[in-house]
Formats: structure tokens, C-alpha cells, sequence
């Protein structure tokens, strides 16, 4: 048996990282303005949480990434929020206790990092998601904190760490 791996990205997976996260978006209909699909930072994940208060990991399978996830400082926010980002995952990885797996390195390394609260934007109809961050104990927000640019999103959460 085959064990996926969960480990920070490295440089030279800046492409195959962004052609897995808009091939995600791309399934689920997302649209490709006001959503992750359409941030600068897709093209350069390395580089964008190469920085302090930031972390992004891939989950690696059989040398191939099958799908990421990360945390950063919320957008345009004062105060010690950090925001999940980008946690996408192709099919093959669905269904099998990654995204749990994924968010368990992500809130842990936002302890770490000295966040005492996460937040996160999905969409309303990415029900699978949002049953999962309900039980990390996420919570629903009546509108957006911050602003992350991701107006299409129209579910907010926000837990506790």
C-alpha cells in the first residue's frame, strides 16, 4: 500500500501546485474571478508563504503531488488571524482521511506560529468541505473577515486554536 506524504512545498512544484488547485477549481465550477483561481500567488506558492507566519504543504503520493494545503496571516486583517488557504485535493486523494490529515499540520503549525484563530472562505456548495471543517470545529461567520479579494466565496468560518 501506498502512503501519501504531507510535507512543505518546494520551488520546483510551483507549476504542478497551481495546475492542481485551478484543475480542482475548474471541476467544482468555481469561477475564476473573485476566487483562488485568479491569485497572483497560484503561480509562485514557493514564494508566496516563503515568509514569516506562513506555511504551505503538499501531499505527495508515489512521487506525484495529488493535492496542498496551506496558512498564512488573514488579508487586510489586524490581529492574530491566520486564514486556511488553498486546501485542494484531486479525486484520487478524496475520501481517504487526507484532508484531515492536512488540516491537523496546518492548524498545528498556525499554533506554533502564535495565531489564536483560523478562518476560512469556501463555497456554499462545497458541502464535503464544509462537513469536514465542522468537525475541526469551525464555526459559521455572517459575512467575511478581512478581505482576501475572494468575493465569490460565500461561506466564512472561523475556529479557535
Amino acid at each position: 500500500m501506498h502512503t501519501a506524504v504531507i510535507r512543505p512545498i518546494q520551488k520546483k512544484e510551483n507549476e504542478q501546485i497551481a495546475s492542481i488547485i485551478r484543475g480542482v477549481l475548474e471541476d467544482f465550477g468555481v469561477p475564476k474571478v473573485g476566487t483562488a483561481y485568479a491569485d497572483a500567488a497560484l503561480n509562485a506558492m514557493f514564494e508566496a508563504y516563503d515568509k514569516k507566519n506562513a506555511a504551505y504543504f503538499v501531499l505527495e503520493e508515489n512521487g506525484t503531488l495529488i493535492g496542498g494545503g496551506g496558512v498564512a496571516q488573514l488579508d487586510n486583517y489586524d490581529g492574530k488571524v491566520c486564514e486556511l488557504q488553498k486546501m485542494y485535493f484531486l479525486p484520487q486523494a478524496r475520501g481517504r482521511g487526507l484532508g484531515t490529515q492536512m488540516i491537523d499540520i496546518c492548524l498545528q503549525k498556525a499554533s506554533e506560529m502564535g495565531y489564536e484563530k483560523c478562518y476560512l472562505e469556501t463555497m456554499s456548495y462545497m458541502e464535503a468541505a464544509q462537513k469536514l471543517y465542522q468537525r475541526y470545529g469551525f464555526q459559521y461567520l455572517s459575512g467575511p473577515m478581512g478581505d482576501t479579494g475572494h468575493h465569490a466565496c460565500g461561506v466564512h468560518m472561523i475556529k479557535d486554536l
